[in-house]
């Protein structure tokens, strides 16, 4: 039988109050990179990866009430991969090996890049409970914190800078643009 697979919860709920403070118009996922919106670039590595996914953009007041919504509105998934919408360059590739450390003594899992912590982080169907009751602007670090501590976090490193780049200000687009435009120089995704 095959194993299932972890749910991708994108987190979109945020109000991007950072970029427009930065000098940027709009909101943030509806940016645009390399001529469409950064959130569409986000979604279309979700969907490359073959995982399941959800969406969730209702309006929260902190990271941790997105992504508890998100746990509960998907309480039958075999895991999540928690992954904020503002990381447009991440690689299906990179969401797969997150999703495939998963599993035995392993409860979470999160990429490294040249030894950065980054996005997606993984979670096993048994932190359930625990990412449901989330709630304020720290997202699940308290969790993932305390699995760490108890050595059942996997660090996976990948060759994704997409891990670390996410679009704050109107700076970072524009680092993101230039780094899209080299990954497709190469043809590296």
């Amino acid at each position: 039988m095959p194993k299932q697979l972890p749910t991708v919860i994108v987190l979109a709920s945020g109000r991007g109050e950072r970029f427009r403070a930065a000098g940027g118009s709009g909101f943030k996922l509806h940016a645009l990179l390399a001529g469409r919106p950064v959130l569409e670039h986000t979604l279309a590595a979700v969907r490359a990866s073959g995982l399941p996914w959800h969406l969730e953009d209702a309006g929260h007041p902190g990271m941790g009430d997105s992504i508890a919504a998100a746990v509960r509105a998907t309480a039958d998934a075999a895991g999540w991969l928690v992954l904020p919408a503002d990381l447009p360059l991440v690689l299906p590739s990179t969401l797969q090996a997150v999703a495939e450390a998963l599993g035995g003594p392993v409860q979470a899992a999160q990429p490294h890049h040249r030894g950065q912590p980054g996005h997606p982080v993984g979670f096993a169907a048994g932190c359930g409970p625990r990412l449901a009751a989330l709630a304020g602007p720290q997202g699940a670090a308290p969790v993932l914190r305390a699995l760490r501590e108890a050595g059942a976090v996997a660090e996976v490193e990948v060759d994704d800078i997409g891990i670390l780049t996410d679009i704050d200000t109107p700076a970072q687009l524009a680092q993101a643009d230039a780094l899209l435009a080299a990954r497709r120089g190469t043809g590296a995704g």
